[in-house]
């Protein structure tokens, strides 16, 4: 049994520093629970499609990446963590995963850039997975899981991952009304199909807080963070809302 936390934490367009101490204090947070594993949202450092990413991005290893590996490292922890990457004139949308010791065993660059983000984001080409003593981990973000998109989730599953991790940034419209139109169900059936496909779990983890700059500038992230479980079992999904910051733990 491997004891998860979603780390349904708030980030703030462009404040790199205030949003590395967030996710700082929560890796500690989640280790104090005796989690194995803390996943943390998407582009966590400055903010997806954030126009900061152009000016903040940091390769990996790099600055950025290496606050999470020593805050993996100080806590023995494995951190899933989604950054921002700089590589020569290109920026990624990327995530790691660290070992309890604070090396970086895994980096995923987005492969399904929406268009609305392709003039920040550059797109990535390959996909991975890590084999760890809590199983084997793949890494996809967020639109990589669209239902249109399942072939990158079914690759990982074929290379053996028993487990998929998604950073994500789930955003709405500002006057979304989630009593009239629950949010989730695209994740809903993707997560639940790759599942029943290949009988593993799936965790996408959001942030949330209003979107402050960008194309989407004024939409909020509401959280909404999704654990689905072999069969297409719901195990766990985390309140919605501007302001639901929540560290959820669930047990898989």
């Amino acid at each position: 049994m491997r004891r998860i936390a979603m780390a349904q934490m708030r980030v703030e367009g462009g404040l790199i520093d205030k949003n590395l101490c967030q996710a700082v204090n929560t890796i500690e947070a989640a280790a104090t629970n005796n989690c194995d594993i803390v996943v943390l949202p998407e582009c966590l450092d400055v903010g997806w499609t954030h126009p900061s990413a152009k000016i903040e991005a940091q390769p990996i290893p790099g600055p950025t990446s290496q606050v999470i590996s020593q805050a993996a490292a100080d806590h023995h922890i494995y951190v899933v963590a989604g950054l921002t990457e700089r590589i020569d004139q290109h920026i990624y949308n990327a995530a790691i995963l660290v070992s309890p010791s604070g090396e970086i065993l895994l980096k995923h660059r987005k492969i399904n850039v929406l268009d609305i983000a392709r003039d920040i984001y550059s797109i990535g080409d390959t996909l991975s997975v890590a084999e760890t003593e809590l199983g084997t981990i793949g890494l996809n973000i967020c639109a990589d899981n669209f239902p249109s998109s399942l072939h990158f989730a079914r690759s990982l599953a074929s290379m053996g991952a028993d487990l998929l991790l998604s950073p994500c940034a789930w955003a709405v419209d500002a006057n979304h009304d989630n009593v009239k139109d629950p949010y989730g169900s695209l994740w809903l059936e993707s997560y639940g199909t790759i599942s029943k496909e290949y009988d593993i779990t799936v965790i996408g983890v959001s942030n949330v807080g209003n979107i402050t700059g960008g194309v989407w500038q004024g939409r909020k992230c509401i959280g909404c963070s999704l654990t689905v479980g072999p069969g297409a079992r719901v195990i766990a999904q985390a309140p919605y809302g501007v302001d639901a910051e929540t560290l959820e733990i669930v047990e898989v």
